[in-house]
Protein backbone atom coordinates (compact mmCIF):
# COMPACT_ATOMS: atom_id res chain seq x y z
CA UNK A 1 0.00 0.00 0.00
CA UNK A 2 2.86 2.41 0.59
CA UNK A 3 4.40 1.75 -2.79
CA UNK A 4 0.90 2.43 -4.29
CA UNK A 5 0.39 5.46 -2.31
CA UNK A 6 4.05 7.01 -3.16
CA UNK A 7 3.29 6.23 -6.50
CA UNK A 8 0.42 8.63 -6.70
CA UNK A 9 1.91 11.38 -5.18
CA UNK A 10 1.82 14.05 -8.13
CA UNK A 11 4.29 16.21 -9.48
CA UNK A 12 5.59 19.31 -8.74
CA UNK A 13 5.23 20.51 -12.09
CA UNK A 14 1.30 19.00 -12.15
CA UNK A 15 0.83 20.82 -9.14
CA UNK A 16 2.26 23.88 -10.29
CA UNK A 17 -0.27 24.04 -13.11
CA UNK A 18 -3.74 23.51 -10.97
CA UNK A 19 -6.04 26.45 -11.45
CA UNK A 20 -6.21 27.00 -7.29
CA UNK A 21 -2.09 26.80 -7.25
CA UNK A 22 -2.05 29.62 -10.33
CA UNK A 23 -5.04 31.77 -8.37
CA UNK A 24 -2.49 31.46 -5.42
CA UNK A 25 0.35 32.68 -7.32
CA UNK A 26 -1.90 36.13 -8.20
CA UNK A 27 -1.34 37.31 -4.35
CA UNK A 28 1.87 35.31 -2.93
CA UNK A 29 5.29 35.14 -4.84
CA UNK A 30 5.93 32.63 -7.01
CA UNK A 31 9.31 31.47 -5.49
CA UNK A 32 6.90 30.91 -2.39
CA UNK A 33 4.43 28.50 -3.56
CA UNK A 34 6.90 26.48 -5.33
CA UNK A 35 8.43 25.85 -1.69
CA UNK A 36 5.09 25.25 -0.06
CA UNK A 37 4.49 22.51 -2.94
CA UNK A 38 7.82 20.85 -2.46
CA UNK A 39 7.82 21.30 1.43
CA UNK A 40 4.06 19.91 1.11
CA UNK A 41 4.83 16.83 -0.85
CA UNK A 42 8.05 15.92 0.85
CA UNK A 43 5.75 16.09 4.11
CA UNK A 44 3.55 14.05 2.28
CA UNK A 45 5.52 11.55 1.62
CA UNK A 46 7.05 11.47 4.89
CA UNK A 47 4.21 10.96 6.28
CA UNK A 48 3.13 7.95 3.97
CA UNK A 49 6.47 6.33 5.24
CA UNK A 50 5.51 6.98 8.92
CA UNK A 51 2.43 5.23 8.41
CA UNK A 52 0.16 8.35 9.09
CA UNK A 53 -1.33 8.50 5.57
CA UNK A 54 -2.94 4.77 4.74
CA UNK A 55 -6.09 6.15 2.99
CA UNK A 56 -5.93 6.72 -1.54
CA UNK A 57 -8.98 9.35 0.04
CA UNK A 58 -6.19 11.13 1.70
CA UNK A 59 -3.95 11.76 -1.33
CA UNK A 60 -6.91 13.38 -3.30
CA UNK A 61 -5.56 16.32 -5.26
CA UNK A 62 -8.08 18.76 -3.52
CA UNK A 63 -6.51 17.90 -0.41
CA UNK A 64 -3.21 17.99 -1.44
CA UNK A 65 -4.04 21.59 -2.25
CA UNK A 66 -5.64 22.76 0.97
CA UNK A 67 -2.39 21.67 2.05
CA UNK A 68 -0.27 23.69 0.04
CA UNK A 69 -2.67 26.77 0.77
CA UNK A 70 -2.61 26.54 4.12
CA UNK A 71 1.32 25.88 3.62
CA UNK A 72 2.41 29.12 1.67
CA UNK A 73 0.24 31.48 3.77
CA UNK A 74 1.80 30.39 6.69
CA UNK A 75 5.30 30.82 4.85
CA UNK A 76 4.14 34.35 3.31
CA UNK A 77 3.66 35.02 7.12
CA UNK A 78 6.01 38.06 7.64
CA UNK A 79 8.28 38.31 10.72
CA UNK A 80 6.96 42.05 11.72
CA UNK A 81 3.44 41.94 11.60
CA UNK A 82 0.91 43.25 13.74
CA UNK A 83 -0.28 41.86 17.46
CA UNK A 84 -2.93 42.27 19.98
CA UNK A 85 -1.21 43.76 22.92
CA UNK A 86 -3.59 42.92 25.90
CA UNK A 87 -1.03 43.33 28.73
CA UNK A 88 -1.99 46.63 29.56
CA UNK A 89 1.94 47.91 29.22
CA UNK A 90 1.39 50.95 27.30
CA UNK A 91 5.01 51.78 26.11
CA UNK A 92 5.71 47.88 25.14
CA UNK A 93 9.17 48.00 24.15
CA UNK A 94 9.07 44.39 22.56
CA UNK A 95 5.60 45.14 20.97
CA UNK A 96 7.05 48.72 19.18
CA UNK A 97 6.27 51.45 21.98
CA UNK A 98 4.15 53.76 20.82
CA UNK A 99 1.13 53.08 18.52
CA UNK A 100 0.93 55.74 15.37
CA UNK A 101 -2.00 58.11 15.32
CA UNK A 102 -4.29 57.78 12.37
CA UNK A 103 -4.03 60.85 10.87
CA UNK A 104 -0.03 60.17 11.34
CA UNK A 105 -0.26 56.09 9.45
CA UNK A 106 -1.85 58.46 6.70
CA UNK A 107 1.33 60.81 6.47
CA UNK A 108 3.83 57.99 6.60
CA UNK A 109 1.72 56.01 3.69
CA UNK A 110 1.81 58.84 1.82
CA UNK A 111 5.03 59.56 2.22
CA UNK A 112 6.17 56.22 1.29
CA UNK A 113 4.23 55.53 -1.43
CA UNK A 114 5.46 59.21 -3.64
CA UNK A 115 7.83 61.52 -4.19
CA UNK A 116 8.13 64.22 -1.86
CA UNK A 117 9.35 67.67 -0.81
CA UNK A 118 11.71 66.12 1.44
CA UNK A 119 14.60 68.33 0.55
CA UNK A 120 12.66 70.08 -1.76
CA UNK A 121 11.60 74.32 -1.91
CA UNK A 122 8.82 74.29 -4.36
CA UNK A 123 8.32 77.97 -3.57
CA UNK A 124 11.87 78.65 -4.38
CA UNK A 125 12.23 75.96 -6.61
CA UNK A 126 16.05 74.79 -5.14
CA UNK A 127 17.45 72.16 -2.62
CA UNK A 128 15.65 72.43 0.99
CA UNK A 129 16.17 70.92 4.40
CA UNK A 130 14.63 67.74 6.15
CA UNK A 131 14.96 69.42 8.69
CA UNK A 132 12.35 72.10 8.35
CA UNK A 133 9.24 69.53 8.25
CA UNK A 134 9.27 68.99 12.10
CA UNK A 135 11.89 72.14 13.03
CA UNK A 136 8.53 74.90 12.83
CA UNK A 137 5.78 73.03 14.51
CA UNK A 138 8.76 71.86 17.52
CA UNK A 139 9.20 75.82 18.44
CA UNK A 140 5.35 76.44 18.29
CA UNK A 141 5.05 73.89 20.62
CA UNK A 142 7.66 74.51 22.85
CA UNK A 143 8.99 77.70 22.22
CA UNK A 144 12.58 76.74 21.40
CA UNK A 145 14.51 78.92 19.03
CA UNK A 146 15.03 75.48 16.58
CA UNK A 147 15.09 71.75 16.52
CA UNK A 148 16.22 68.94 14.32
CA UNK A 149 15.46 65.20 14.63
CA UNK A 150 17.85 62.07 14.63
CA UNK A 151 16.77 58.62 14.82
CA UNK A 152 16.53 58.02 18.30
CA UNK A 153 17.58 59.72 21.68
CA UNK A 154 20.90 57.73 22.22
CA UNK A 155 21.75 59.16 18.65
CA UNK A 156 20.67 62.87 20.17
CA UNK A 157 22.43 62.19 23.38
CA UNK A 158 25.35 61.08 20.95
CA UNK A 159 25.29 64.06 18.32
CA UNK A 160 25.10 66.39 20.82
CA UNK A 161 27.91 65.57 23.05
CA UNK A 162 29.80 65.13 19.77
CA UNK A 163 29.36 68.78 18.57
CA UNK A 164 29.05 70.57 21.74
CA UNK A 165 31.93 68.67 23.84
CA UNK A 166 34.40 66.89 21.71
CA UNK A 167 37.74 66.93 23.34
CA UNK A 168 36.28 68.94 26.45
CA UNK A 169 34.62 68.01 29.75
CA UNK A 170 31.08 67.66 30.24
CA UNK A 171 29.44 67.23 34.12
CA UNK A 172 27.02 65.66 34.79
CA UNK A 173 25.78 63.76 38.48
CA UNK A 174 26.67 60.32 39.40
CA UNK A 175 23.03 60.27 40.41
CA UNK A 176 22.15 60.40 36.60
CA UNK A 177 24.57 58.53 34.36
CA UNK A 178 21.95 56.20 33.14
CA UNK A 179 21.79 53.08 31.43
CA UNK A 180 18.99 52.94 28.57
CA UNK A 181 17.52 49.87 26.71
CA UNK A 182 19.76 47.36 25.19
CA UNK A 183 23.01 48.15 28.00
CA UNK A 184 23.51 51.61 26.41
CA UNK A 185 24.89 53.86 29.47
CA UNK A 186 25.29 57.82 29.41
CA UNK A 187 29.33 57.02 30.17
CA UNK A 188 29.81 55.10 27.32
CA UNK A 189 28.02 57.21 24.99
CA UNK A 190 30.02 59.62 26.22
CA UNK A 191 32.87 57.88 25.28
CA UNK A 192 32.16 57.78 22.33
CA UNK A 193 31.35 60.71 21.48
CA UNK A 194 34.90 62.22 22.18
CA UNK A 195 33.63 64.45 24.81
CA UNK A 196 35.10 63.87 28.56
CA UNK A 197 32.69 62.47 31.50
CA UNK A 198 32.70 64.69 34.89
CA UNK A 199 31.34 62.75 37.74
CA UNK A 200 30.11 64.74 40.62
CA UNK A 201 28.70 64.25 43.94
CA UNK A 202 27.17 60.56 44.60
CA UNK A 203 24.43 58.62 43.11
CA UNK A 204 22.12 60.03 45.83
CA UNK A 205 23.08 63.90 46.69
CA UNK A 206 24.95 66.05 44.12
CA UNK A 207 24.65 69.57 45.15
CA UNK A 208 24.90 72.88 42.67
CA UNK A 209 28.54 73.42 44.54
CA UNK A 210 29.80 69.62 43.38
CA UNK A 211 29.08 71.14 39.69
CA UNK A 212 30.76 74.07 40.25
CA UNK A 213 34.05 73.31 42.08
CA UNK A 214 34.74 71.50 38.86
CA UNK A 215 33.95 73.94 36.56
CA UNK A 216 37.31 74.62 34.79
CA UNK A 217 38.51 76.40 31.63
CA UNK A 218 38.00 73.03 29.74
CA UNK A 219 34.33 72.82 30.73
CA UNK A 220 31.93 72.09 28.06
CA UNK A 221 28.51 72.41 29.38
CA UNK A 222 26.49 71.13 32.03
CA UNK A 223 24.58 67.99 31.52
CA UNK A 224 21.23 66.61 33.01
CA UNK A 225 19.93 63.45 32.67
CA UNK A 226 16.26 62.73 33.67
CA UNK A 227 16.34 59.11 35.70
CA UNK A 228 12.78 58.22 32.81
CA UNK A 229 13.46 54.65 33.48
CA UNK A 230 14.21 54.70 37.83
CA UNK A 231 13.96 56.78 40.82
CA UNK A 232 16.39 57.18 43.75
CA UNK A 233 14.18 57.61 47.01
CA UNK A 234 15.11 58.59 50.37
CA UNK A 235 18.06 60.75 51.48
CA UNK A 236 18.31 62.53 48.38
CA UNK A 237 18.70 66.02 46.89
CA UNK A 238 19.51 66.83 42.89
CA UNK A 239 20.31 70.07 41.46
CA UNK A 240 17.55 71.64 39.34
CA UNK A 241 17.67 72.81 35.54
CA UNK A 242 16.84 76.36 36.95
CA UNK A 243 19.27 75.97 39.66
CA UNK A 244 21.94 75.00 36.33
CA UNK A 245 21.11 77.85 34.42
CA UNK A 246 21.88 80.23 36.91
CA UNK A 247 25.49 78.25 37.52
CA UNK A 248 25.79 78.31 33.42
CA UNK A 249 25.13 82.07 33.35
CA UNK A 250 27.85 82.78 35.85
CA UNK A 251 30.36 80.46 33.64
CA UNK A 252 29.03 81.30 30.34
CA UNK A 253 28.23 77.20 30.30
CA UNK A 254 25.38 75.72 28.08
CA UNK A 255 22.80 73.80 29.82
CA UNK A 256 21.85 70.26 28.15
CA UNK A 257 19.08 68.56 29.53
CA UNK A 258 18.62 64.96 28.62
CA UNK A 259 14.96 64.60 29.27
CA UNK A 260 14.46 60.98 27.56
CA UNK A 261 10.66 60.64 27.44
CA UNK A 262 9.50 63.41 25.77
CA UNK A 263 6.24 64.62 27.69
CA UNK A 264 4.70 67.55 25.66
CA UNK A 265 1.80 67.63 28.38
CA UNK A 266 0.87 67.56 31.44
CA UNK A 267 -0.44 64.33 32.62
CA UNK A 268 -0.18 64.69 36.20
CA UNK A 269 -3.85 64.28 36.81
CA UNK A 270 -4.02 60.42 35.75
CA UNK A 271 -1.04 60.08 38.33
CA UNK A 272 1.81 60.39 35.52
CA UNK A 273 4.86 62.87 36.99
CA UNK A 274 6.99 63.24 34.24
CA UNK A 275 9.11 66.61 33.33
CA UNK A 276 7.23 68.47 30.44
CA UNK A 277 9.26 69.79 27.32
CA UNK A 278 8.36 73.10 27.40
CA UNK A 279 8.75 73.12 30.93
CA UNK A 280 12.33 72.01 30.79
CA UNK A 281 13.03 75.44 27.90
CA UNK A 282 11.04 77.76 30.11
CA UNK A 283 13.37 76.31 32.99
CA UNK A 284 16.65 77.66 31.29
CA UNK A 285 17.90 74.25 29.43
CA UNK A 286 19.65 75.48 26.19
CA UNK A 287 19.89 72.09 24.64
CA UNK A 288 16.53 69.79 25.51
CA UNK A 289 16.66 66.41 24.46
CA UNK A 290 14.07 63.39 24.45
CA UNK A 291 12.30 60.45 22.37
CA UNK A 292 9.87 60.34 19.79
CA UNK A 293 8.16 57.10 20.19
CA UNK A 294 7.41 57.36 24.41
CA UNK A 295 5.10 59.57 25.94
CA UNK A 296 5.35 61.72 22.81
CA UNK A 297 3.28 59.29 20.85
CA UNK A 298 5.49 59.13 17.40
CA UNK A 299 7.49 57.29 15.41
CA UNK A 300 10.95 55.93 17.21
CA UNK A 301 13.02 59.77 17.01
CA UNK A 302 15.04 61.70 19.28
CA UNK A 303 14.48 65.25 19.39
CA UNK A 304 16.96 68.20 20.16
CA UNK A 305 15.37 71.71 20.74
CA UNK A 306 17.00 74.83 21.98
CA UNK A 307 19.27 77.61 21.26
CA UNK A 308 19.48 78.45 17.19
CA UNK A 309 23.54 78.66 17.92
CA UNK A 310 23.85 75.66 19.06
CA UNK A 311 21.13 73.85 16.73
CA UNK A 312 22.75 75.10 13.85
CA UNK A 313 25.95 73.89 15.21
CA UNK A 314 25.05 70.31 15.68
CA UNK A 315 23.38 70.16 12.60
CA UNK A 316 26.72 70.90 10.55
CA UNK A 317 28.22 68.03 12.44
CA UNK A 318 29.29 65.22 10.36
CA UNK A 319 27.30 62.65 12.57
CA UNK A 320 24.16 64.44 11.69
CA UNK A 321 23.78 62.79 8.52
CA UNK A 322 24.39 59.46 9.86
CA UNK A 323 21.89 59.36 12.29
CA UNK A 324 19.48 61.37 10.38
CA UNK A 325 15.42 59.99 10.17
CA UNK A 326 13.95 58.84 7.02
CA UNK A 327 10.94 60.56 4.99
CA UNK A 328 8.49 58.58 6.99
CA UNK A 329 9.66 59.05 10.48
CA UNK A 330 9.27 62.73 9.48
CA UNK A 331 5.62 62.36 8.11
CA UNK A 332 4.96 60.38 11.74
CA UNK A 333 6.45 62.75 13.92
CA UNK A 334 4.94 66.02 11.80
CA UNK A 335 1.81 64.36 12.20
CA UNK A 336 1.96 63.45 15.84
CA UNK A 337 2.95 66.78 16.93
CA UNK A 338 0.46 68.46 14.71
CA UNK A 339 -2.30 67.02 17.23
CA UNK A 340 -0.34 68.93 20.20
CA UNK A 341 -1.76 72.38 18.89
CA UNK A 342 -5.25 71.32 20.74
CA UNK A 343 -4.40 69.76 23.95
CA UNK A 344 -7.81 67.85 24.32
CA UNK A 345 -7.31 66.63 20.34
CA UNK A 346 -4.22 65.34 21.72
CA UNK A 347 -5.26 63.26 24.83
CA UNK A 348 -7.82 61.67 22.15
CA UNK A 349 -6.08 60.93 19.08
CA UNK A 350 -2.50 59.99 19.76
CA UNK A 351 -3.15 56.46 20.90
CA UNK A 352 -1.01 56.83 23.48
CA UNK A 353 -2.19 59.60 25.15
CA UNK A 354 -5.58 58.10 24.85
CA UNK A 355 -4.26 54.71 26.65
CA UNK A 356 -3.16 56.21 29.31
CA UNK A 357 -6.02 58.66 30.09
CA UNK A 358 -8.60 56.09 29.94
CA UNK A 359 -10.62 56.26 33.46
CA UNK A 360 -11.88 53.44 35.70
CA UNK A 361 -15.35 53.68 34.66
CA UNK A 362 -13.86 53.38 30.50
CA UNK A 363 -11.90 50.09 31.27
CA UNK A 364 -15.06 49.03 33.61
CA UNK A 365 -17.24 48.99 30.44
CA UNK A 366 -15.18 47.78 27.79
CA UNK A 367 -14.13 44.64 30.26
CA UNK A 368 -17.50 43.88 30.69
CA UNK A 369 -18.29 44.26 26.92
CA UNK A 370 -15.20 42.03 26.58
CA UNK A 371 -16.47 39.51 29.03
CA UNK A 372 -19.75 38.92 27.06
CA UNK A 373 -18.02 38.25 23.98
CA UNK A 374 -15.81 35.74 26.16
CA UNK A 375 -18.99 34.08 27.92
CA UNK A 376 -20.57 32.92 25.08
CA UNK A 377 -18.16 30.62 24.02
CA UNK A 378 -19.21 27.33 25.16
CA UNK A 379 -18.34 23.39 26.16
CA UNK A 380 -18.74 21.61 22.94
CA UNK A 381 -19.20 18.97 24.96
CA UNK A 382 -22.07 20.30 27.19
CA UNK A 383 -22.51 23.85 26.17
CA UNK A 384 -21.46 25.53 29.45
CA UNK A 385 -19.60 28.10 29.10
CA UNK A 386 -15.88 27.36 28.43
CA UNK A 387 -13.99 29.70 30.22
CA UNK A 388 -14.27 31.22 34.14
CA UNK A 389 -14.59 35.09 33.53
CA UNK A 390 -13.63 37.75 36.45
CA UNK A 391 -13.43 41.62 36.52
CA UNK A 392 -11.01 42.72 38.71
CA UNK A 393 -8.62 45.66 39.46
CA UNK A 394 -5.12 45.51 38.78
CA UNK A 395 -1.86 47.56 38.80
CA UNK A 396 -0.44 48.62 35.52
CA UNK A 397 2.88 50.53 34.15
CA UNK A 398 3.64 52.94 31.42
CA UNK A 399 6.31 50.89 30.15
CA UNK A 400 8.79 52.13 27.74
CA UNK A 401 11.58 53.01 30.33
CA UNK A 402 9.22 56.08 30.91
CA UNK A 403 7.02 57.29 34.62
CA UNK A 404 8.77 54.12 36.24
CA UNK A 405 7.28 55.28 39.60
CA UNK A 406 3.29 55.81 37.80
CA UNK A 407 0.77 53.23 38.77
CA UNK A 408 -2.18 52.82 36.77
CA UNK A 409 -5.13 51.78 37.65
CA UNK A 410 -6.43 48.99 35.54
CA UNK A 411 -9.23 47.32 35.53
CA UNK A 412 -8.92 43.44 33.78
CA UNK A 413 -10.08 40.02 32.87
CA UNK A 414 -8.76 37.22 34.97
CA UNK A 415 -9.31 34.15 33.04
CA UNK A 416 -9.56 30.42 33.86
CA UNK A 417 -10.63 26.91 31.79
CA UNK A 418 -11.78 23.76 33.56
CA UNK A 419 -8.76 21.93 31.94
CA UNK A 420 -6.76 23.75 30.17
CA UNK A 421 -3.43 25.33 31.99
CA UNK A 422 -2.61 29.10 32.03
CA UNK A 423 0.64 28.99 30.22
CA UNK A 424 -1.04 26.38 27.64
CA UNK A 425 -3.99 29.26 26.93
CA UNK A 426 -1.37 32.02 26.86
CA UNK A 427 0.93 30.15 24.59
CA UNK A 428 -2.18 29.56 22.09
CA UNK A 429 -3.21 33.46 22.01
CA UNK A 430 0.43 34.22 21.03
CA UNK A 431 0.98 31.23 18.22
CA UNK A 432 -1.84 32.67 16.75
CA UNK A 433 -2.43 34.77 13.65
CA UNK A 434 -2.69 37.49 14.56
CA UNK A 435 -0.78 37.30 17.77
CA UNK A 436 -3.02 38.20 20.85
CA UNK A 437 0.07 38.79 23.78
CA UNK A 438 -1.54 38.27 27.70
CA UNK A 439 0.36 37.46 30.96
CA UNK A 440 -0.08 35.35 33.68
CA UNK A 441 -0.92 36.76 37.21
CA UNK A 442 -1.73 33.99 40.22
CA UNK A 443 -2.61 31.14 37.71
CA UNK A 444 -5.22 33.20 35.42
CA UNK A 445 -4.76 34.84 32.28
CA UNK A 446 -5.03 38.37 31.98
CA UNK A 447 -6.58 40.32 29.69
CA UNK A 448 -5.95 43.96 30.41
CA UNK A 449 -7.95 45.87 28.16
CA UNK A 450 -6.06 49.44 28.63
CA UNK A 451 -4.03 48.34 25.69
CA UNK A 452 -6.24 46.75 22.97
CA UNK A 453 -8.33 48.87 20.81
CA UNK A 454 -12.03 47.50 20.12
CA UNK A 455 -11.42 46.30 17.16
CA UNK A 456 -9.38 43.48 18.36
CA UNK A 457 -12.62 42.17 20.73
CA UNK A 458 -13.55 39.89 17.87
CA UNK A 459 -9.36 38.53 17.48
CA UNK A 460 -9.36 38.00 20.88
CA UNK A 461 -12.79 35.95 20.94
CA UNK A 462 -12.06 34.07 17.97
CA UNK A 463 -8.67 32.95 19.50
CA UNK A 464 -10.12 31.65 22.63
CA UNK A 465 -13.00 30.42 20.26
CA UNK A 466 -9.91 28.12 18.29
CA UNK A 467 -8.49 27.23 22.03
CA UNK A 468 -11.52 25.41 22.83
CA UNK A 469 -12.51 23.98 18.98
CA UNK A 470 -8.76 22.75 19.20
CA UNK A 471 -9.14 20.66 22.69
CA UNK A 472 -11.89 18.39 21.57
Amino acid sequence: MKKELLRSLPKIDEVLMDEGISALMERIPRETVVDAVRDSVETIRADILAGKITEPSEMKLDTIIDRINHTANKMDIKSLRPVINATGVVLHTNLGRANLSDKAVEQVVSAARSYSTLEYDPEKGTRGSRHIHVENIIKKITGAEAAMAVNNNAAATMLVMAAVGRGREMIVSRGELVEIGGSFRIPDIMKESGSVLVEVGTTNKTRISDYESHINENTAALLKVHTSNYRVIGFTEDVSVKALRELGDKYDLPVIYDMGSGLMTDLGEWGIHEPVVKDGLKDGADLILFSGDKLLGGPQAGIIAGKKELIDKIKSHPLARVVRVDKMTIAALEATLSEYGDRDRALSEIPVLRMLTKSRDELQAECLLLKGMLDEIGDPEDGNPAYTIRIMDDDGVVGGGSAPDSRLQNVVLAIDHRTLSPDSIEEALRKGEPPVIARIKNDSVIIDVRTVDRSGYEIIAERFREIEEKRI
